[in-house]
């Protein structure tokens, strides 16, 4: 499996709470399209975007109590209702659709600010609307929340190297390519050399600096959201763990978790909470 911020969703988990299900499942759906609708298939940009922004519309619909159109019904209707009885925040849906758009234009991003600004967008709504639903408000929590969804992001994206760069997709920051001294034509043609694993050692120390960071949110979580998030942190950290024991050469192989992974997280998350006694 990979770490992506969507497939990571808790849906028809058995950790995820009866009550909460439906919500989970209807954000998911919207997410999931949404995302698909920026980058799957053959649509030219405008194409996309046009369909990104009748998307919105319907979000927009769905946010007042309108009826939804034929097209999405079946993403809209679910969501509209899960809108109304458990006042989910628009803002945070209207954050993953401005993330879309963003995709669909395909920018570089020129330092890690920028790059993090997408990933608040991109990413962190998602943890967000989870703590929404179990009740969590607080700031700290948020913040910690914050810092888990980003981290995936970037994982995702270190993870992908080897996939992204030929497609012409390319997250790492400019700011970071000049200091190890790489050209981004050396990650477009998978370059694998001592400066591009120097750069990727150098990414992965800060997307598991911002796990460790938000870690901590686990233990506090009760019950299965506890052990879901603590499984989802541990699996973030197994494929940063990959891509050092392939001694950083990301831009070359995709590392995944495997079936066999499946102990080892287990017990790292059972660890967790021992560490912190």
């Amino acid at each position: 499996m990979s770490i992506d911020h969507y497939e990571n969703f808790p849906v028809a988990s058995l950790l995820c709470p009866p009550a909460i299900r439906p919500a989970v499942l209807a954000i998911y759906r919207f997410a999931r399209t949404g995302d698909d609708l920026a980058d799957e298939g053959t649509a030219s940009v405008s194409r996309r975007l046009e369909d990104l922004s009748a998307y919105r519309g319907e979000l927009q619909a769905a946010v007042r109590g309108h009826s939804s159109g034929l097209r999405w019904r079946a993403v809209f209707e679910p969501l509209a209702v899960q809108i109304r009885q458990r006042r989910l925040p628009p803002a945070l849906l209207h954050d993953l659709l401005d993330a879309f758009e963003q995709d669909v234009n395909n920018p570089t991003y020129p330092d890690r600010a920028a790059l993090l600004d997408y990933c608040r967008r991109s990413a962190n709504p998602i943890g967000r609307l989870m703590l929404h639903l179990h009740g969590v408000h607080d700031a700290h929590s948020l913040e910690q929340s914050d810092a888990v969804c980003t981290a995936l992001q970037l994982i995702n994206f270190w993870q992908d190297l080897s996939v992204d760069g030929p497609r012409g997709r390319h997250y790492v920051p400019t700011a970071d390519l000049g200091n190890h001294g790489v050209a981004l034509e050396e990650l477009a043609t998978r370059c694998d050399n001592a400066r591009t694993r120097r750069l990727v050692a150098d990414l992965c120390g800060w997307a598991g600096g911002l796990m460790r960071q938000g870690a901590p949110l686990a233990l506090r979580l009760p019950g299965g959201v506890g052990w879901e998030l603590r499984l989802v942190v541990q699996g973030g950290l197994r494929i940063l763990d990959k891509i050092t024991g392939i001694n950083h050469a990301a831009v070359t192989r995709r590392p995944v978790i495997r079936a066999y992974d499946a102990p080892l997280l287990l017990w790292r998350a059972a660890r967790m909470g021992r560490r912190a006694r």
